[in-house]
């Protein structure tokens, strides 16, 4: 574990964030139960070139406490809530996952805030995510059965099937455990309730607000949470936006093909800036 360095108190829910880096501001916002240093491979990268800021979603890690209710307007108000605490008038804003969810939603209510948009293997609709058989299946191996299995099945859900076989997958998951905050066999008491406030979100029709705001849309081409289609939907709907498919990537893309998504980030903004 990390610990975060900061808090910021927002009406009953205390946040944790980290800050490292000088230069243009740019904001990571995380998925279903990932905590906020699983950017680590973006900020140990970036960091020497922007001022990075990266959190615990409320209820996530060291985001406390847990709170009754949940909505994807909720984290993008907290999102915004953060920046201003920096004294940041906007940022380039990345999420990942949930995190894109929210990022498209700090983009259409506080808009002067966002200065572009990396949006990495995310939807528009909630319901969309994690809709196919195979990820049914996936998922619930994910949480039944013994340890071990349910660290391989999570893994399935990180990288292709390529990409693990031969592989040692106890050893795998203990390695990328503390990006997650959490042993890949376990799962937070949050994230049901990330899971259904990710659901009841559809920015799909709104979209088209956001025309001529830099965003950049990446998609793994083996990802069966966010298969490739949804992410050329959501890039679709944003004028002027930017597709790209990691032809060897699943939904792990961050982590796992880190080089090639911080060389995007760095493009992207560059080109804003």
């Amino acid at each position: 574990m990390h610990p975060h360095t900061s808090r910021l108190a927002i009406g009953d829910v205390t946040l944790a964030y980290s800050r490292r880096g000088a230069g243009e501001p740019v904001l990571f916002i995380q998925g279903v139960g990932v905590h906020g240093h699983g950017w680590q491979p973006q900020v140990e990268a970036l960091s020497s070139s922007f001022d990075c800021l990266w959190f615990d979603n409320r209820g996530i890690g060291e985001s406390t406490p847990i709170p009754k209710t949940l909505t994807i307007r909720e984290m993008a108000d907290d999102a915004a809530a953060l920046m201003a605490a920096q004294g940041w008038t906007a940022a380039h804003v990345v999420g990942h996952s949930m995190g894109g969810l929210i990022a498209q939603r700090l983009a259409l209510t506080h808009r002067s805030r966002v200065k572009s948009l990396s949006l990495l293997c995310t939807f528009a609709r909630g319901r969309d995510a994690g809709a196919s058989a195979r990820m049914a299946w996936v998922g619930l191996r994910s949480r039944v059965g013994p340890r071990r299995w349910r660290r391989a099945a999570f893994l399935e859900m990180l990288a292709p099937g390529d990409a693990l076989r031969g592989v040692d997958r106890e050893s795998y998951a203990a390695a990328l455990a503390p990006l997650f905050g959490h042993d890949l066999a376990d799962h937070s008491p949050m994230e049901m309730r990330q899971l259904s406030a990710v659901r009841r979100e559809d920015v799909s029709a709104e979209l088209a607000q956001l025309a001529g705001l830099p965003t950049l849309v990446v998609s793994g081409a083996h990802d069966p949470i966010v298969p490739p289609a949804i992410g050329a939907d959501l890039a679709a709907a944003i004028s002027g936006a930017r597709f790209v498919v990691l032809d060897d990537q699943s939904h792990g893309a961050p982590i796992l093909a880190a080089e090639r998504i911080n060389a995007l980030l760095r493009d992207h903004i560059a080109a804003v800036r």
